[in-house]
């Protein structure tokens, strides 16, 4: 196997992944429709505040851009909080833009900035209104119910770029089908990353629907992350919204199942909420922002945490399908847990963990060495993606002076790198690049060390 694949999107696991095939099935769950303040799940105060603190920072702004800035439906929401808000005299209409209300021009009043400075000493988030914790555990259940069953074609299908043995296929499928944990491990650069990766992408089941933030009893958890979370543009189902007129809640983005990885920056804090003394709110954790997907802890062994520990961490949420989170005020939420975890290492396992810890997770994978059959395999392929002319009697020359002789493991990786530096060492000599024997020998000259 070679290359790398884009993380994109994976199914939940744990509990009971999310669902139907690829595309074929609508969403189990569309944000409901948004008619009051009611329907927010949200305090009119709350929302109040946070409208103040948004004109605090921003200056004059429209209905319609507040709207915008706050997630929220100016008709029946926030055409409430605006004349809330005007009559306690926190905000001024300065002037009009258009026709009708919401291109009223809105700006802070003296009242209204003192009353923002006073929310901002509780929280500095000015953003997309959150939805409450209830509403994200409900639409979590609901888009998590169906399980994706792969097929042997769908797997060979999402992985045809890949050079993946029939032997490996045979393990992958399983592990992917059950939705619990997978152990890869395997020497380095054959692999594993790409694999589970591609797993990622290859397991998409249905879009996801995710909010902005929670709010839990006035805290304030931001979960989006444009960085993990891959924005999807159009909503799955407007029909509601064409045929009444009312739109759907704003608060919710709808997302590719997300594939989000760590590596050796993994500590236990990191999975824990976040918070920001400065700001005052939280940053949800890593595995509530992959949940519906797939979280990969990738170099399993190498974080600043022990391994035992790390695993320990994950038993709960592997076994009961949620996980516990500590406010720091010491209040412990429930969230549910729909994550597909997959943790790969190039180290011995039982260098890592004892077998109790072994048990608990499903499905353990080792991803070998290639054989030379893939190897070449893998080679002209990296060769015809790298526009490099293949010859067979160049790759028998690598193999026999650098591998053969020289008591060298073969890796799926290093027909890629190989390649690169062979073409970047043509350029620089103003070559044509070709598998020729002085080629591969400065080519593997400047990326083999001795250990």
């Amino acid at each position: 196997m070679t290359g790398r694949i884009a993380p994109q999107a994976s199914r939940p696991p744990s509990q009971p992944p999310a669902g139907g095939e690829q595309g074929d099935t609508p969403n189990a769950w569309d944000p409901p429709i948004m008619r009051s303040v009611e329907d927010t799940g949200i305090n009119l105060l709350a929302i109040a505040d946070l409208v103040i603190k948004t004109l605090y920072f921003t200056g004059v702004m429209t209905g319609f851009q507040i709207a915008d800035f706050v997630k929220l439906p100016f008709t029946g929401v926030l055409e409430n909080v605006l004349e809330f808000l005007k009559r306690e005299k926190y905000v001024e209409i300065k002037g009009s833009g258009g026709v009708g209300a919401a291109a009223y021009q809105y700006i802070i009043s003296d009242k209204g900035s003192e009353k923002a400075r006073e929310a901002l000493e509780r929280s500095n988030y000015a953003g997309p209104c959150p939805v409450t914790l209830g509403q994200y555990v409900a639409a979590m259940r609901a888009q998590n119910q169906k399980r994706m069953t792969v097929t042997q074609d769908k797997l060979l299908n999402s992985l045809n770029n890949l050079v993946v043995s029939k032997n490996m296929l045979n393990k992958i499928g399983p592990a992917v089908n059950s939705g619990k944990s997978i152990f890869l491990y395997g020497p380095p650069g054959n692999g594993k990353t790409t694999i589970s990766e591609a797993v990622g992408r290859m397991v998409l089941g249905t879009d996801l629907w995710i909010p902005y933030a929670i709010d839990v009893d006035g805290q304030i958890v931001r979960v989006f992350d444009s960085v993990n979370h891959e924005v999807l543009e159009a909503a799955i189902s407007e029909s509601a919204t064409r045929t009444t007129g009312l739109k759907r809640d704003p608060r919710w983005l709808r997302i590719r199942r997300p594939v989000i990885m760590v590596g050796g920056e993994l500590t236990l804090a990191g999975l824990d909420l976040v918070y920001d003394p400065t700001n005052k709110y939280y940053e949800a954790p890593f595995q509530v922002k992959a949940n519906g997907g797939m979280f990969l802890i990738d170099d399993f062994g190498r974080q600043q945490v022990r391994p035992r520990d790390l695993l320990n961490r994950w038993i709960v949420p592997l076994e009961k399908g949620v996980d516990f989170l500590t406010l720091h005020t010491g209040r412990k939420i429930e969230i549910p847990f729909f994550v597909m975890i997959v943790f790969s290492t190039n180290l011995e396992p039982r260098d890592l963990v004892d077998e109790a810890f072994l048990r608990r997770i499903r499905h353990k994978i080792e991803v070998g060495d290639p054989s030379y059959e893939d190897f070449r395999e893998i080679f002209r392929k990296v060769c015809e993606a790298k526009r490099v002319p293949y010859d067979d009697k160049g790759l028998a020359y690598l193999i026999q002076e650098w591998y053969i002789k020289r008591d060298r493991k073969l890796r799926a990786v290093h027909p890629r790198d190989l390649i690169d530096q062979l073409v970047d060492i043509a350029r620089y000599m103003n070559r044509p690049p070709r598998l020729t024997k002085e080629l591969i020998d400065r080519a593997c000259e400047s990326y083999f060390v001795e250990l």
